[in-house]
């Protein structure tokens, strides 16, 4: 299996100095618990990848996009780090192709299951955080999850809180509820935070210097998690 790695790495654009931690990074918990030789799983890898991975694309977009305020930015960095994008990746990677599964996992698609795989390419970055520090990480961001950005920029939502709400009475018999979580700063520099639900269910938040705007980054960032045959 290892030696197939390299086909990996050259997808993600990084070779590891330690193969070994590649090999953790693709091992299920349920081959670990049905193969007493090993003791270690992805899981772990997992955690620090997934906090790795928010912190270099929020200095990614911080950096990038200097115009954009902090509700823009916290909206695109859900979504190109959501479960699904992650997911994207692992497919377009086959990373279920190279899965140490325990044999009840294979036998019930556990090689094709998407929190399989997106847990696969945090703990990915995780092994390649510990392998080659940050820069490390950076370099595979760059080549893996700026597509996934320019698919979320691609999508124009000109009216985001009419789009939900279309799609609320469509698909959930009812309209979208907005709700005020938070409101601070001073009286010349206000920031409010709204959270949109649907049927009681959580579907975005956003950020901005009226309750208006924030609804309307909170509906924008529901509609970027929403499956694109929705929208249609």
């Amino acid at each position: 299996m290892k030696t197939a790695y390299k086909t990996l790495e050259k997808a993600i654009g990084y070779r590891f100095r330690h193969k070994d931690l590649l090999d953790t990074a693709l091992t299920h918990r349920s081959f670990r618990h049905e193969n007493g030789e090993t003791n270690v799983d992805n899981e772990r890898l997992e955690f620090l990848g997934d906090a790795v991975l928010g912190s270099v694309a929020a200095a990614w977009l911080f950096n990038q996009f200097p115009e954009e305020q902090e509700g823009r930015l916290s909206m695109l960095k859900s979504a190109i780090t959501s479960a699904k994008a992650l997911a994207c990746i692992g497919e377009k990677l086959e990373m279920g192709t190279y899965l140490q599964l325990g044999r009840g996992e294979m036998l019930s698609g556990g090689n094709e299951r998407c929190s399989n795989l997106a847990n696969a390419v945090e703990a990915v970055l995780g092994a390649a955080y510990i392998d080659g520090g940050i820069k490390a990480v950076r370099k595979i961001f760059a080549n893996l999850f700026l597509d996934e950005l320019d698919r979320v920029l691609r999508q124009k939502f000109i009216n985001p809180k009419g789009m939900l709400q279309q799609y609320a009475q469509k698909y959930e018999r009812c309209s979208p509820a907005y709700w005020i979580l938070k409101e601070d700063g001073p009286p010349h520099a206000k920031n409010f935070t709204v959270e949109v639900r649907i049927n009681g269910k959580l579907f975005g938040t956003g950020n901005g210097p009226n309750k208006k705007s924030a609804e309307i980054c909170a509906a924008q960032d529901a509609l970027t998690r929403l499956p694109p045959k929705f929208l249609q």
